[in-house]
């Protein structure tokens, strides 16, 4: 479901005259709101070993619980996009970002709780401080380094991440 037809009233005043202004944005008839629905921030992580291989993690909630994924998660306010990798890689493999380089971004569409969020991914190669101390947790119910000619780019859940997949499979 999307923003345009989950949200019918105005979040300023209430009203329910809170209709399509264009295919990003609702404005209020009564009041002059205008609500635009831009994407939400997320990062991401390629995550590799000392013998190549790609840190590949399983989903633990939905969407896409099951499938796999790369670590990460949404940028929070006031945070800058590496401030956000650095945390997110903390929260969910219990270990810490040593150096990071910034590769691509990709859009999305996130669903949750059946509203499409839109969002820009943010992709970054890592290297993180102990790799043989992974500790899952948080959106990550098992992550194992993996070589690459095992990993299926279909079973990533999310549509960004498939891509990501891809792109860095053919970039490097």
């Amino acid at each position: 479901m999307t923003f345009q037809t989950l949200f019918s009233y105005c979040p300023k005043c209430g009203s329910r005259h809170f209709v399509f202004n264009n295919e990003k944005s609702k404005c209020c008839a009564d009041c002059g709101f205008v609500y635009y629905l831009n994407p939400s921030a997320a990062v991401a992580a390629f995550i590799m070993n000392d013998k190549g291989e790609l840190l590949v993690c399983t989903r633990a909630k939905e969407p896409a619980k099951g499938t796999f994924d790369l670590p990460g998660g949404f940028c929070d306010f006031d945070e800058t996009a590496e401030q956000a990798l650095h945390r997110e890689i903390n929260e969910e493999l219990g270990v810490n970002i040593i150096s990071e380089k910034y590769l691509f971004s990709l859009p999305n569409k996130y669903e949750y709780c059946g509203l499409t969020v839109p969002t820009i991914d943010l992709f970054y190669l890592c290297q993180i401080d102990t790799p043989d101390k992974i500790k899952p947790s948080d959106d990550v119910a098992y992550a194992e380094f993996m070589p690459f000619d095992a990993i299926n780019s279909e079973k990533f859940g999310l549509i960004s991440v498939k891509n990501a997949m891809e792109k860095f499979t053919i970039d490097n």
